[in-house]
């Protein structure tokens, strides 16, 4: 495998240049060329993050922040500059705004039980919308629990889209914090961000942003958003799983107590007293996901060489060409169907359960998702038990979703539809 810095950079006016630097897409399955649409769930690796993170095993590894002999030294600084990568993506103010977690879901309940928990008391108000995913609704409900809150969901019109004047008219006297999606996961329906995010803060209330699926699809800048917490998982931008990312603005995590406790979040300890890390470690216990990390920050540079907003006008492109091409398969229903929406496309066929459209598909060697995709609400408000998901990527091609129609007409073949 070639090193990172020899790696050619993929030529953004050829997806087959992209497809090359992934090589899972080489796999057949069931005897039949892999056609990954499943990207919703979580994205193939290029070989440069796949180097990354062996690269770090066979080179560097060391435990970081702990050690005064060379390979804790390397270590440290590929896994302080991976955090100063994430930084530069997110346009984040600086480094230390950069929480090393799990995940995205991780990344909320840390926000909600060292955050919210401390100073919510009985009869506040917690806003989320009905498109979360369920690590935006969960931590929340437990924080209500823990604290006599209220939990207030902001309705979703018949195309999946956010009612915003019902947001506006949601919020009260006693609304202490607002959590929505930026990009829902079982929808596509892409949130007014930014409009949320005024409508908040014009009442002094802070939001917190789910992007775990906007990450790859979407510019992100969180100044320009201007939101006081922004979640995000490596494994859906081509990075691994196991790390992830909270930003918060600096000031909160100063003021916020530390969530778990352990090594590397101490200044001092006696059995008297601790004194805490300055941020961002003080959320950090405990030996971290350094090879994640470092990888994750290969992810983005990968995602860097070739723009943000070529991946999203590619993917909006193949969007539309697949929407038009599923609109005309008999007894197909899509769900979610709002004008801002990007990289998904959940539907249903008429008489047959999502699971036997999975399963078929997957003999035709196609990769899709089939279930509540973690978002039962959502399900409950279309008045569906499951939907079939296919999720786009940088990497696919027109050829996927012609494979995609394919094995849906085998699937009406099989079931009479």
């Amino acid at each position: 495998m070639k090193p990172i810095e020899q790696m050619q950079t993929p030529d953004p006016r050829n997806v087959e240049h992209w497809r090359a630097d992934f090589p899972i897409l080489g796999e057949r399955v069931h005897g039949r060329p892999l056609v990954y649409l499943d990207n919703g769930a979580t994205t193939q690796k290029p070989a440069a993050v796949i180097y990354a993170e062996n690269a770090y095993y066979r080179h560097s590894n060391a435990n970081v922040h702990r050690g005064v002999h060379l390979l804790s030294q390397r270590a440290t600084d590929s896994f302080e500059a991976a955090r100063a990568k994430i930084a530069r993506f997110i346009n984040a103010q600086r480094p230390e705004e950069i929480v090393f977690v799990r995940g995205t879901t991780e990344a909320i309940n840390l926000v909600a039980q060292s955050y919210a928990r401390p100073q919510i008391k009985p009869g506040d108000e917690i806003l989320i919308s009905a498109m979360e995913h369920h690590s935006n609704i969960v931590p929340w409900q437990l924080v209500c629990e823990q604290t006599g809150a209220a939990l207030k969901v902001v309705p979703i019109d018949d195309t999946g889209a956010l009612d915003a004047d019902a947001y506006e008219r949601l919020f009260s006297e006693r609304t202490r914090l607002v959590a929505m999606t930026h990009l829902a996961n079982a929808l596509g329906s892409i949130n007014p961000v930014e409009r949320i995010v005024a409508g908040a803060h014009a009442r002094g209330v802070p939001v917190l942003l789910d992007g775990a699926q906007a990450i790859a699809h979407l510019p992100v800048d969180v100044r320009a958003i201007d939101c006081d917490f922004y979640a995000f998982s490596g494994h859906k931008v081509y990075g691994p799983t196991g790390i992830g990312v909270l930003y918060a603005r600096a000031a909160l995590l100063e003021a916020m107590p530390p969530w778990q406790g352990g090594g590397d979040m101490i200044r001092s300890v006696t059995f008297e007293k601790t004194e805490y890390n300055e941020i961002p470690w003080k959320f950090e216990a405990g030996t971290p996901n350094i090879a994640g990390a470092i990888a994750l920050g290969a992810a983005l540079d990968y995602v860097d060489s070739i723009g943000m907003e070529v991946i999203a006008a590619h993917e909006n492109e193949l969007l539309a060409y697949a929407t038009d091409a599923l609109r005309v398969i008999p007894g197909l229903r899509f769900i979610g169907t709002a004008r801002d929406k990007a990289s998904i496309l959940s539907f249903v066929l008429d008489g047959v359960h999502a699971h036997d459209v999975g399963t078929i598909l997957d003999h035709h060697g196609i990769a899709v998702r089939a279930g509540h995709h973690c978002a039962m609400p959502v399900m409950q408000r279309f008045g569906v038990p499951a939907t079939v998901r296919a999720s786009l990527a940088l990497y696919n091609t027109h050829q996927d979703i012609d494979a995609l129609i394919e094995g849906l007409g085998k699937v009406r073949e099989i079931f009479g539809t």
